[in-house]
């Protein structure tokens, strides 16, 4: 929540000051609740952290932690956060955004102090599932970001990740290679947002709906080809070659961050170089430049000599190859067969994420991994048996979206373009 006062009382007419309230009522709540919890359901014992697997290269001791009073001094020192978020807001202050994050990671390591009661919480597993189910969503993010900084919004996401998802185990499975499984994905995310593009640059078809429709449409559509051409010939169409890890050495030896991040397949390893050049590309190239001067401003772009619907289509068209990338995850590395709905509605969450990272690709790519932690720490949860009914467990990771997006997002603004046609003169 974001409210205006001007302040011509203090003899500043016209000047504005904006009260940025909704991080720290989202940190308010997030505190109470913890509290509840906490009080209702005492939890006793010892909770133990695990640093380190078998296959690391430095052993470190497991860290064993009184579950009572860990979890109410990591609660104390939350709510000292969480006031003085109140009084940056008070005062007209932006919030902090090192202190919100600190603030989430202390939420998050008093739940899992609660959580683990007599229990064993292995962190590099934890870690490790984290960034391997944020990648889909980064790829997907980033094309987010590319579509929308273009002008252009991508509600198709979901139907890119279906169709590249499809297009690379079965490829992947003639070929018995990965990698033409991998640009087979890529394809198939393009012909997505090619129809998109079509529709909504050259036909002027309101986006969002092209993009709903898109969805179905590939939903639909690869579920008739996996009843009509996958299911029966599972054997040969449907049993692609994945990707196996590549540790890289010296850096997989890290402790704790090494294993995580440096012991991945292919497929993560394309997602940090594509997070770096959108990243430095959209903000250190003519590229970006002209990308995000079309998403803003087409009428100012078209003057200067830029081609806004042209700039449109390709950049698009980029977008859905990053985005069917981001397909290629679920069976060429999570799976090795293709099922129906596979996706399982994460085209969603990576927009989500794009609009929680406000359209830069850094923070969406953060987004997606605080949403990938979310969904692996609901499976350590299950594993963990807490009192919390299994139903409530299954919300998780769509609860942290809606109070990522709408409690900690504050009052932002998308590109000024972005869903609206251009149509020139």
């Amino acid at each position: 929540m974001a409210t205006t006062d001007l302040t011509a009382a203090a003899g500043l007419p016209g000047v504005v000051k904006v009260r940025h309230a909704k991080p720290a009522i989202a940190l308010g709540i997030t505190t109470i609740l913890l509290a509840i919890l906490f009080a209702l359901v005492p939890r006793g014992g010892t909770s133990t952290f695990r640093l380190a697997d078998g296959g690391s290269a430095i052993a470190i001791p497991d860290v064993a932690l009184p579950t009572g009073p860990t979890s109410w001094i990591l609660l104390a020192l939350l709510a000292a956060i969480t006031v003085l978020t109140v009084l940056d807001a008070v005062a007209y202050r932006r919030p902090r955004t090192w202190l919100v994050a600190v603030a989430g990671a202390l939420g998050v390591f008093a739940f899992l102090v609660w959580a683990a009661a007599e229990g064993l919480v292995p962190v590099i597993g934890l870690l490790f599932g984290a960034v391997s189910l944020s990648v889909p969503l980064i790829f997907g993010a980033l094309g987010g970001v590319i579509g929308e900084r273009v002008g252009v919004v991508n509600v198709a996401i979901e139907g890119q990740f279906l169709l590249g998802a499809f297009g690379a185990v079965l490829i992947g499975s003639i070929t018995g290679n990965p990698f033409i499984g991998l640009i087979a994905a890529m394809v198939g995310g393009v012909l997505v947002s090619l129809v998109l593009a079509v529709f909504s640059i050259r036909y002027l078809v309101d986006q969002v709906i092209v993009g709903v429709v898109l969805n179905v449409l590939v939903t639909g559509l690869t579920g008739f080809l996996f009843g009509a051409l996958l299911a029966p010939n599972e054997e040969t169409l449907n049993r692609a070659t994945t990707f196996q890890r590549l540790p890289i050495p010296l850096l997989s030896d890290i402790p704790v961050i090494g294993p995580v991040l440096f012991n991945q397949t292919f497929i993560v390893y394309l997602m940090y170089i594509t997070v770096g050049l959108v990243a430095w590309g959209l903000y250190r190239t003519r590229w970006g430049l002209r990308l995000r001067a079309v998403g803003e401003h087409p009428q100012a772009a078209d003057t200067v000599g830029i081609k806004v619907n042209p700039t449109r289509f390709w950049n698009v068209t980029l977008a859905g190859a990053i985005a069917g990338a981001g397909g290629a995850y679920f069976t060429l590395v999570s799976v090795p067969t293709f099922t129906k709905e596979m996706t399982a509605g994460l085209g969603f969450i990576a927009l989500a994420a794009v609009i929680f990272g406000r359209w830069d690709p850094i923070r969406a790519t953060l987004a997606a991994l605080l949403f990938g932690f979310a969904t692996n720490l609901q499976n350590l949860l299950t594993v963990l048996r807490t009192p919390i009914p299994s139903e409530f467990m299954l919300m998780l990771p769509y609860v942290v979206t809606i109070l990522a997006v709408a409690g900690f997002a504050g009052q932002i603004r998308g590109p000024a373009a972005a869903g609206k046609p251009y149509i020139k003169g």
